[in-house]
């Protein structure tokens, strides 16, 4: 996945759902959510990152499996 895929996702939804600032946003260390257009766009809209640490998987575990359970329990029945 390129920057400017997940940018160009990014700015769709927040037009299409206008979320308000403070917004927690989860995303892995990808390069493409780790560049600045990224970043800065984040930035911009007032959104909190979460994001692991280097070399620490376990950073995020708690929010990865919270969305595992979600789609679960959602999409896939």
């Amino acid at each position: 996945m390129t920057a400017d895929l997940a940018t160009t996702a990014l700015q769709r939804t927040i037009a299409l759902r206008q979320p308000p600032p403070g917004c927690i946003h989860h995303a892995n260390r990808g390069s493409q959510y780790c560049s600045d257009a990224y970043r800065q766009l984040l930035s911009a809209h007032g959104f909190l990152v979460s994001v692991s640490r280097k070399e620490n998987c376990w950073d995020n575990a708690v929010t990865e499996s919270f969305f595992k359970t979600l789609k679960a329990g959602l999409l896939w029945r």
